[in-house]
């Protein structure tokens, strides 16, 4: 009976192994990006010294971005926030989220959180989007959008 038990303990030690395995190897594994771009993840910013989530360090083609869930589907701050990503996709791209949905989720950028519901159920992508819409249209570059969401939001 003892002899039976250790085998069963054995055999799911290996498969507890097997599955971080090939857990890690998908976490590792993402999508090609084309050559004109990159998706820095968790790299230090000069604003500040904790690591950045990832983002597009450059706009993306629009086929590398999935297509944004209507604002019709959500209400409120959130229905605002999907509304504005559908308008400037490639600024939003270029954006880290700071709820590091891309540790938990494989997110690429902020964008990534408004390819589904996620960013309706977390003020976090919603604020930033919000932010991100209000500086543009104050004239301010991808860049310098970016260095002030990490100043607001990554500490």
């Amino acid at each position: 009976m003892k002899s039976k038990k250790l085998w069963i303990g054995v055999a799911l030690l290996l498969a507890g192994a097997a599955t971080i395995i090939v857990v890690k190897k998908a976490w590792e594994s993402h999508p090609a990006v084309p050559s004109n771009q990159t998706i820095t993840r968790n790299t230090p910013s000069p604003a500040s010294t904790h690591p950045v989530p990832a983002h597009f360090t450059a706009p993306p083609m629009a086929s590398e971005l999935g297509p944004v869930l209507a604002s019709a589907q959500f209400t409120g701050k959130a229905r605002e926030a999907y509304e504005a990503v559908s308008r400037i996709p490639a600024t939003i791209a270029q954006m880290p989220c700071y709820c590091h949905c891309d540790r938990g989720m494989g997110h690429k950028s902020l964008h990534s959180c408004f390819e589904d519901d996620h960013a309706a159920h977390c003020a976090v992508c919603v604020d930033e989007a919000l932010m991100v819409y209000r500086l543009q249209k104050e004239g301010l570059s991808p860049a310098e959008i970016r260095e002030r969401i990490i100043s607001v939001f990554a500490d």
